[in-house]
């Protein structure tokens, strides 16, 4: 199961995260979204477990405990919404703001 992390610290770590998910099982990997720029955690992270009974688990003792003085909010991750292929060529009809020639 996917989980997502939310409310983390900008300063937060993914050995942190581990810490707290490894009391409840197996944890496959962690992936905390990190600023290109500051390098600094964007306040937000995603934790995969292999077994589902222990995600949940791991879900409702975590959701809205505090962490380094923060709430956390923690809930099974929905997938990522397909969003629409942004192919110039892929339009029909003229591009916005094209005008014919006389």
């Amino acid at each position: 199961m996917n989980i997502f992390v939310g409310n983390i610290g900008d300063r937060t770590t993914e050995d942190e995260i581990w810490s707290l998910f490894d009391p409840f099982g197996v944890v496959y990997s962690i992936n905390v979204a990190y600023d290109k720029y500051s390098g600094r955690s964007k306040g937000f992270a995603f934790v995969e477990m292999p077994d589902d009974s222990n995600a949940v688990q791991a879900i409702k003792e975590l959701n809205n405990s505090v962490v380094a003085g923060q709430t956390i909010v923690v809930y099974e991750a929905r997938p990522k919404p397909e969003r629409p292929e942004n192919n110039r060529f892929s339009r029909s009809g003229p591009r916005p703001g094209f005008r014919p020639r006389y």
